[in-house]
């Protein structure tokens, strides 16, 4: 038992047992076993054959229907959705969300920052028939995403201290000092363009939204390059920090009226 735990007041083993298993599956995104959880966790059989169980009824975790194996649901997600502030966030930003997309023929997301991950908690598809966008739910490395450089690069330093501790793999020196050196850039030119990393073509354009002096959220087009006239990447850019700004000041205002 290390120091942290001694100095513990109070203990809930049993509760802990079961956000032991939710950490460790929201970690994964292949099926464990009831074994392969107990490997892991140290744990016996016994200990946690009720709580998976437990966990399944509840619908915090299911099998999965093409392999031998428990998955995390999104019931968390949507608890975490359903929490006044980011429910706020996201009535706010649909509406500013749905005039961007159709102001530049492309779809738009919003993210915010989940245990080293960034995860979309909202999207607006593009009016076009042609276009590129993800799920409500989505969810990358930060370090592995525009969205995340962009939710990283606008927090102050004890924040980012502790992001970096949940990354991850965790990053080496050296890339942990690109890292950082790359945030610092971004919070300079308050947005980020950069190829994506993952599809060809498109173009991650991302900016935060502001509240409370660090980003709350950052609001994300990924720039899909079409033959044919469009909005240059350079414009789309600035629609999405105006977007952005558009989306903080109004938090702003529905705050005051709280």
């Amino acid at each position: 038992m290390n120091e942290e735990e001694e100095d513990r007041r109070y203990k809930a083993p049993a509760l802990e047992k079961g956000l032991d298993v939710l950490e460790l599956l929201a970690t994964t995104s292949s099926p464990m076993t009831l074994t392969a959880i107990v490997n892991d966790l140290g744990r016996s059989h016994g200990e946690l054959f009720r709580m998976i169980q437990v966990l399944e009824f509840r619908g915090y975790i299911e099998q999965d229907p093409t392999a031998d194996g428990y998955l995390l649901t999104d019931r968390l997600f949507s608890l975490g959705i359903q929490r006044p502030k980011t429910h706020s966030l996201i009535e706010v930003a649909l509406p500013v969300m749905r005039r961007l997309a159709q102001s530049l023929d492309q779809s738009c997301h919003l993210a915010l920052h989940s245990m080293g991950d960034m995860v979309v908690v909202a999207r607006m598809e593009s009016s076009e028939q042609l276009g590129f966008s993800v799920r409500v739910g989505y969810r990358r490395p930060l370090v592995k995403s525009a969205s995340g450089a962009v939710l990283y690069a606008f927090q102050p330093e004890d924040v980012r201290r502790r992001w970096e501790q949940m990354f991850s793999p965790a990053l080496n020196a050296e890339a942990l000092a690109a890292w950082r050196t790359h945030a610092d850039e971004i919070r300079q030119r308050e947005v980020e363009l950069t190829p994506s990393q993952f599809v060809a073509g498109v173009t991650d354009i991302s900016a935060p939204v502001m509240r409370g002096g660090v980003a709350a959220a950052a609001l994300t087009v990924p720039f899909l390059e079409k033959l044919g006239p469009q909005v240059s990447r350079e414009e789309a850019a600035r629609r999405v920090c105006q977007a952005a700004l558009t989306i903080a000041d109004q938090l702003i205002d529905s705050d005051s009226r709280i």
